[in-house]
């Protein structure tokens, strides 16, 4: 069984996929012109200039502040959000747990982890080129979606930190109450390594639009970029590379470890949701960050990411309380904070590619999918998915992944 779920999660961590920009150069490498002779009769035209990437500061400023909202969702957000579930012996564990996970993934992130992600190298990972963030300064810019801007490249780095370490975060919910510490790190450890990495750069790494020049040079710059990404994966904020790869993730684990004592026996319920809506209420806050700040710069397109956020999630809090209210008789605390995080998920691959109307719609489909996730899949799964990663992450990112293609606007 549990190579049957292995393989399973392999095959849903490539299937479904992703795009969003990144390049590494500096200020230097971008602003350096092509060489050029002095003119002379019959002299060959001189090269054109390499285009030089500008800084806007209010992009800067956009994507420091979005930075800061994303590592918010961790901590305190997500400790919150999965401490309130668990019973009152284990609140301090899953604290402690996303405290020192995310604080070991932004060091990791430093050491290898941003090279192997988001510079060229095979289409699987990146290369060595930005090992302990070398070569980076002050002045080095990364691209963004529009020709001619950049943002400091360092910026581009926290941001993905940010990424790197809520999604690492995100699986303790599915075997927490039942493993040890050490285990807990080595796990995030190997699974940072060996899967966000690679997806990461698969879905996400590209030379930057100022590579498209023309035919052959768009050729080639595909031809560089993330394996997904060369297949015309969309994927705005995180679908794949961070809920679906985290909920298979999850639910393997949930296999591996296997069950709480008791599970299924006797009631393991939650053991303050005060805690649980504080923290659904941070991430929501946090989303902003995390979605709006995917379009790299201060623009249209990240008004059109926040205000599908904020659309997507408010619909499926309506869905799942509306349906629980149906199924179970009255709606709870519990579901309306489930189905917001169950909106935030879905509309994360969308929220750049899609209206207002198709973020309603992926919100309201995906509030009621996430609630049959934790409720009837669950069941079919017999999995001890504790905090229903798989079941909200999982059913949600899926959801969004596949809507983005139906809802998405050229």
């Amino acid at each position: 069984m549990k190579k049957i779920i292995a393989a399973s999660a392999v095959l849903l961590t490539v299937g479904s996929a992703s795009f969003l920009p990144v390049v590494n150069a500096s200020a230097e490498e971008k602003a350096a012109p092509a060489a050029v002779t002095a003119p002379a009769a019959g002299a060959a035209a001189a090269a054109p200039e390499a285009p030089v990437l500008k800084v806007d500061k209010g992009d800067t400023a956009w994507i420091l502040v979005c930075t800061a909202l994303v590592i918010l969702m961790t901590v305190p957000a997500l400790g919150l959000f999965y401490g309130g579930l668990v019973r009152s012996k284990n609140m301090l564990s899953v604290l402690m747990q996303c405290l020192v996970v995310f604080s070991l993934i932004m060091v990791l992130w430093a050491v290898y982890g941003y090279s192997l992600a988001f510079t060229e190298g095979g289409a699987f990972y990146g290369g060595f080129d930005r090992l302990f963030l070398m070569g980076i300064t002050p002045e080095s810019i990364a691209a963004t979606f529009s020709k001619g801007v950049g943002i400091p490249e360092f910026a581009f780095v926290v941001f993905q930190a940010a990424f790197a370490g809520i999604t690492v975060c995100l699986i303790i919910g599915a075997f927490v109450e039942r493993i040890k510490f050490s285990a807990v790190l080595l796990f995030a450890i190997l699974w940072f390594t060996f899967s966000y990495l690679p997806v990461a750069h698969m879905v996400w790494f590209w030379p930057g639009p100022d590579a498209f020049t023309d035919a052959a040079a768009a050729e080639k710059a595909t031809a560089i970029s993330g394996w997904l990404f060369q297949k015309g994966a969309l994927d705005f904020a995180g679908g794949t590379v961070v809920h679906i790869n985290a909920a298979i993730a999850g639910l393997v684990g949930s296999y591996v470890v296997g069950k709480r004592l008791g599970y299924g026996k006797e009631p393991l319920k939650p053991h303050s949701l005060t805690l649980t809506m504080v923290g659904a209420s941070l991430l929501w806050v946090g989303w902003f960050g995390f979605n709006a700040g995917s379009a790299l710069e201060a623009s249209g397109g990240a008004a059109l990411a926040f205000v599908n956020t904020l659309m997507a999630t408010a619909a499926a809090v309506l869905t799942w309380t509306l349906v629980e209210w149906v199924i179970k008789g009255k709606p709870s605390m519990l579901g309306g904070a489930s189905g917001a995080v169950a909106g935030l998920v879905a509309v994360t691959p969308a929220a750049g590619f899609v209206g207002v109307g198709g973020a309603l719609v992926i919100g309201l489909i995906g509030g009621a999918l996430c609630f049959w996730g934790v409720t009837g899949l669950k069941k079919i799964l017999k999995a001890d998915d504790s905090l229903d990663v798989f079941g909200v992450h999982g059913v949600g990112g899926i959801t969004g992944a596949l809507l983005t293609g139906v809802f998405a606007s050229p």
